[in-house]
């Protein structure tokens, strides 16, 4: 099945909406087919501001409506606790929450951009996607991560080239209960390291210290800046270190 003939099919649906790769161009395309759409951005401490306003800028480019829908996740004990299974229950809890809300909008199919590169033994949130029935076109359609980029650049979508981003809380060691102010001075770092020119990588917490990962490439430009990289992030943590393990940032 081609994406145009899933959405010829679909004549509305609400899509979780996060401001990412995947999900922008899943929005553009039920628009480009003609599927009466809704976009719904899930809103917590795990997501960085920055986030939110590409999804802002991405819905109103494509002039498809979206709703912020807040939720306080660290009000969920399981979430909170960071044990393996965080990420189930972390999702469970959000897609409840989104299939409730679009419901009461009058849709009933929930849509998101999970794509055909994603491993779905490797990310226990999926398992509560499928509990809940939502639907993952992308995948549905053999769609994988750089087809996704490839035709989010030809659409036009500014989107194309941005770096995957997991949730804030995986910066958190698991078993390392979360903490709003924890999340807040991460994200925090990540903004003043992206200032400074860098992408594509992670501060994690590590003993109440930030453990930087980057890719090998960015090294260079980290080292000529270390000063500069040590002023802005000490005043936040204890320690400022340099993951030299150089494992892949997206995680």
């Amino acid at each position: 099945m081609t994406l145009e003939q899933f959405f010829k099919q679909t004549p509305e649906a609400a899509v979780a909406f996060s401001g990412g790769t995947d999900s922008a161009f899943l929005l553009w395309a039920a628009r480009h087919y003609g599927c009466r759409i809704h976009a719904y951005y899930m809103k917590t401490v795990f997501q960085p501001e920055f986030e939110l306003e590409d999804a802002r800028r991405l819905a109103k480019q494509l002039d498809v409506p979206m709703t912020v829908v807040d939720l306080d996740v660290l009000a969920i004990p399981e979430a909170a606790a960071n044990g393996p299974r965080r990420c189930y229950h972390c999702k469970k809890a959000l897609f409840s929450r989104l299939v409730e809300v679009a419901r009461r909008d009058g849709y009933s199919l929930i849509l998101d951009g999970t794509n055909a590169s994603d491993d779905a033994d490797d990310r226990p949130g999926m398992a509560a996607l499928k509990e809940l029935k939502v639907v993952s076109p992308l995948r549905e359609c053999g769609i994988t991560k750089t087809q996704v980029r490839r035709l989010s650049r030809e659409a036009g979508l500014f989107t194309w080239d941005k770096p995957a981003y997991a949730c804030l809380a995986t910066r958190i060691p698991t078993y390392t209960t979360i903490r709003a102010e924890d999340l807040a001075r991460i994200e925090q770092a990540e903004t003043l390291l992206a200032d400074m020119g860098f992408s594509d990588f992670r501060v994690r917490l590590y003993e109440g210290g930030a453990r930087i990962q980057m890719t090998e490439s960015q090294l260079p430009q980290l080292l000529d800046k270390r000063v500069e990289v040590v002023s802005a992030l000490k005043p936040l943590f204890s320690a400022v270190l340099l993951d030299m393990e150089l494992r892949q940032a997206s995680v």
